[in-house]
């Protein structure tokens, strides 16, 4: 069984790998241990996001009144809200897996080991091992929830991201430890749907890689929806022995114990890159990531490595724009390298929050003088009418030659805005060229132009 190229994982950055790999016409197969798709599709972003839009919804029923319609009264069924989010996952895995067939990338299923000589052994469920030659093999294995010493989980009282997603009932009270996206969008899920949430974050700010403006609104909105938000804090010991959970957290003020019947571990994740063969084969590795090229090579020849298994961004559209990248580069094409200072990052609560580049803080210690412009959200128009206007945009320009450095926004929909701060930055667009682009009117989007106009003292609607 002889490959041009075989690929490990078939999250975003494996299948997209292995779907452009066909493209260029390489002989590919793809190994998948669990289900197509991976964590992102299976277990992560895609469920999780179906479960904020049950959550919007149930939202936006309680609050018809707001909207000059009747009260209703509104209920759910817990189960059925987590039936629909493994529905539009299992609907989405099935989608992949068409288009493995329609690219003609043979899905080999078990669990993968890199051996010597470009090979890999494949043992399925059975047991059966067998082994697959590739002229280049790319390891897409992804990564999975960090389990700290102090924070052991059990699947049960302790849990991480997976089990958030399944749990057979709703939880009257949750501890949320980690405020990064997966913390915070699950910590948004559950109160919403009305359970008591405590999310304690080691730093000082929630999603502290965001610009510090963006993150004291988002822990001020949040508050306002009933979320306990404990910051400077850490969580030191769990007792699980009772009903629920204890954890006794360490403070600024002191060690308190709080009481919940379920903690939820988002502290970050750990990449899948154990008993895999990396050692056998003198793959480098270090800090729990394998070490590669710019494009992508390993320090063994033939052998690459993509996604959250090395030092870049740990996000699905930067896995897939790798894979891309280094399945372009092996077919000898002219490949640009990914610029990961135009990164967009995304965390979907509500209010929704997006950035791409560098933030305040980050502009004034590399040495910028800078123009900063913002735009409430309160001023624009549509999202007035939307009855969403908690929010801002905010842009940041170089003075000296008017280059976008930062986009932050905070409100409903700026995930599906952000892209176009990626593309203007990408292009090079200057402040002045994103205020003289007409943008329509009434849409939120406009918001990003005020921002821009805030910025050069040319903005009409504050």
């Amino acid at each position: 069984m002889n490959y041009d190229i075989i690929v490990i994982g078939s999250g975003p950055g494996g299948y997209v790998t292995a779907i452009r790999a066909a493209q260029l016409g390489f002989k590919t197969a793809i190994i998948e241990k669990e289900n197509l798709g991976g964590i992102c599709l299976n277990w992560g972003c895609i469920p999780t996001k179906a479960l904020l839009k049950s959550a919007q919804v149930f939202h936006y029923i309680n609050h018809a009144e707001d909207y000059g319609l009747n009260k209703v009264e509104a209920s759910f069924e817990f189960p059925n809200v987590i039936q629909r989010s493994r529905g539009v996952a299992s609907k989405m895995s099935k989608g992949i897996e068409f288009l493995m067939k329609k690219n003609k990338i043979d899905v080999i299923l078990g669990t993968a080991t890199v051996q010597k000589g470009k090979k890999v052994s494949v043992t399925d469920k059975d047991g059966k091992v067998t082994e697959y030659a590739g002229e280049n093999i790319i390891i897409a294995t992804g990564a999975r929830s960090r389990e700290l010493p102090n924070l052991p989980q059990d699947g049960k009282k302790v849990i991480g991201y997976r089990q958030a997603l399944s749990l057979p009932e709703q939880p009257k009270s949750m501890i949320v430890v980690g405020s990064g996206a997966i913390g915070v969008e699950f910590a948004d899920f559950y109160n919403t749907m009305g359970t008591k949430v405590t999310v304690v974050e080691f730093m000082p700010n929630i999603v502290p890689v965001e610009d510090e403006e963006i993150s004291k609104h988002l822990e001020k909105s949040l508050k306002k929806t009933g979320i306990e938000i404990m910051t400077n804090a850490s969580v030191e010991s769990v007792d699980t022995s009772g009903e629920g959970v204890k954890a006794t957290v360490k403070t600024a003020n002191g060690t308190i114990i709080l009481e919940a019947d379920i903690l939820l571990s988002a502290v970050g994740i750990a990449a899948n890159i154990e008993n895999i063969g990396l050692e056998e084969v003198g793959i480098q590795t270090d800090k729990g990531r394998v070490l590669v090229n710019e494009w992508y090579e390993t320090s063994v020849p033939g052998y690459y490595a993509i996604g959250d298994i090395i030092p870049t961004q740990a996000l699905a559209h930067v896995a897939s724009a790798e894979g891309i990248t280094c399945v372009e580069k092996i077919k000898g094409m002219h490949v640009e390298k990914i610029d990961y200072g135009n990164i967009p990052g995304c965390t979907y609560c509500h209010p929704e929050v997006a950035s791409v580049g560098l933030t305040e803080k980050q502009a004034k210690e590399k040495g910028y003088e800078i123009k900063v412009g913002k735009f409430p959200l309160s001023a624009s128009g549509k999202a007035t009418a939307n009855g969403n206007t908690d929010g801002f945009i905010k842009v940041i320009f170089d003075a000296k030659y008017g280059e976008w450095l930062g986009c932050h926004m905070i409100g409903e929909g700026v995930t599906d805005m952000v892209a176009e701060a990626v593309v203007a930055r990408k292009l090079e667009t200057t402040g002045h060229e994103i205020i003289k682009s007409i943008h329509p009117h009434p849409t939120v989007s406009e918001a990003i132009m005020e921002a821009a106009a805030a910025a050069y003292g040319e903005v009409i609607h504050i």
